[in-house]
């Protein structure tokens, strides 16, 4: 009897079980369409190693055939045609799945396993087959600017080390807007830049920036942004304009800073036909002012491009090549040009980088930096005077130039890293197609304190004297040790797991 008239008292309770458990098959319904557990459980089951990086050009991508390595089950997804392959009996597996697969720009190669991989969809990649990645890795380099009030970390008057050519507000310029925009990636988030959690990241490491001024640019950039959290003592090479060194005491972090106009050999003394005083270029030897540096340094930033368009002799295998403003005997023909020098010159010092037993850092190229220089060139009457926003896609000025030394850029650096054999890792941080659209962040006319100097056009039109090659500080350079720090951390998250 007791159990008859207890059963009516059930009815409610199994009734909320019922609801409870339709309420609960919705929710799980919404949350597999907005985040396939595909991509969540490779999060989980799959090995880290870390990931290359390819240019963000369609062009270079677009012919790219990409292999996914499955580490546990040892199967190979070719994306071209959509199978697995079983590396044990090389059987083909057909896929049946809609999942797409994306070339990236933001990984990095572990050079001593030549396997790829990201720590965030922990999958590996063989780096025999170029470069992909699944959906579930982000693209830096996709995206957008978006105008973002909070401005930036530092101003001019707060940074003791910022060059004055690049101190635009303290030079005179009026506008200041461009200091309010942030890259906003399409698929992911960019973080903003932490001081203290860079500093951290580096504890007891060695940063440098290897290259010309766009690269003392960008060191500059760093420091300005790390003064917040941490002063640096400045030690050893006081005054050296080609080498600086910063420690920061609180992280036990030292910042180098090294000239290398083209990152390969130069010497100025009689060569062949070349007399002596003109710079000429080994192009297959590596710059050796740096080499020494590479066992202690575990992050090496690499900046170069830009001086290929100065005077110059270019040298191969002993050989004079070829030249940039200068071949004086018209009875010889030049084998090279000065964008063939450069491709040569990135993948000789990417391949000495690769093979030297005695570095095992992060090698992160930084690609070629964008100028612009409208309606000439720096010293034919090329401006940028009164770009105050970033280009919008209508305004965009492509340079035909500027996207041939990036695709030679990236060819060498794939060159280059072919030839690896030690430890090390590399990454391509390729900035060149969104600060294309940053015509407004250059010093323009405000490259001093000169209260006379000209800042506008003459009556027939003439631009005044400028800089649309650098970068304002604080400006859209801030944005590279963004870029730099995401890699730093995915590399070394990766790296050590």
């Amino acid at each position: 009897m007791r159990s008859v008239s207890a059963y009516p008292k059930t009815i409610p309770s199994v009734a909320v079980s019922v609801g409870g458990l339709a309420l609960f098959l919705v929710f799980a319904s919404l949350l597999l369409v907005y985040q396939p557990i595909g991509s969540i459980v490779s999060g989980y089951f799959y090995n880290v190693d870390q990931a290359l990086v390819l240019s963000s050009n369609n062009k270079t991508n677009t012919d790219i055939k990409t292999k996914i390595v499955d580490s546990s089950s040892n199967q190979t997804v070719d994306s071209g045609t959509n199978k697995a392959v079983d590396l044990d009996t090389s059987e083909t597996i057909d896929l049946d799945t809609n999942k797409t697969v994306e070339i990236h720009t933001n990984k990095t190669i572990d050079l001593g396993t030549s396997k790829t991989a990201d720590s965030g969809a922990k999958k590996i990649v063989d780096s025999g087959t170029e470069l992909c990645s699944p959906i579930t890795w982000c693209d830096l380099y996709h995206g957008k600017w978006v105008h973002d009030p909070a401005g930036p970390l530092y101003s001019n008057n707060s940074c003791p080390v910022l060059s004055q050519m690049q101190n635009c507000q303290g030079n005179g310029r009026p506008d200041k807007d461009y200091e309010n925009y942030r890259w906003k990636p399409t698929k992911c988030q960019l973080p903003r830049f932490d001081p203290k959690k860079f500093l951290e990241l580096m504890r007891g490491k060695t940063l440098a920036f290897i290259g010309d001024s766009v690269a003392r640019n960008q060191m500059e950039s760093l420091l300005c942004m790390l003064w917040r959290a941490s002063i640096p003592s400045l030690f050893l090479n006081r005054g050296n304009k080609r080498m600086q060194r910063y420690y920061f005491r609180s992280t036990s972090t030292t910042m180098l800073r090294i000239w290398s106009s083209w990152l390969v050999h130069k010497t100025t003394e009689k060569f062949d036909f070349a007399p002596e005083g003109v710079d000429k270029l080994h192009l297959d030897a590596p710059d050796e002012t740096f080499m020494d540096v590479l066992p202690t340094t575990d992050v090496l930033v690499l900046s170069s491009g830009h001086w290929f368009a100065k005077q110059s002799v270019y040298i191969l295998n002993n050989e004079i090549v070829g030249g940039q403003l200068w071949w004086p005997d018209n009875s010889r023909k030049k084998k090279i040009d000065s964008i063939e020098a450069y491709e040569i010159s990135v993948a000789t010092i990417m391949s000495s980088l690769v093979t030297n037993p005695d570095y095992k850092g992060l090698t992160v190229v930084r690609s070629y930096s964008p100028d612009h220089y409208e309606g000439g060139a720096w010293n034919t009457g090329g401006s940028c005077t009164g770009k105050v926003k970033p280009a919008t896609d209508g305004e965009l000025v492509e340079s035909g130039f500027t996207n041939t030394m990036h695709e030679k850029q990236v060819s060498g650096f794939k060159r280059g890293i072919k030839k690896k054999s030690n430890k090390s890792r590399a990454a391509f941080m390729d900035i060149t197609k969104p600060f294309s659209y940053r015509h407004d962040g250059h010093p323009g006319p405000y490259r001093s304190r000169d209260p006379n100097k000209i800042t506008k056009r003459s009556a027939d039109g003439r631009p005044p004297p400028q800089d649309c090659l650098h970068w304002c500080m604080p400006g859209p350079v801030d944005t590279w040790n963004e870029f730099l720090m995401e890699i730093i951390r995915r590399d070394f998250e990766g790296h050590n797991s």
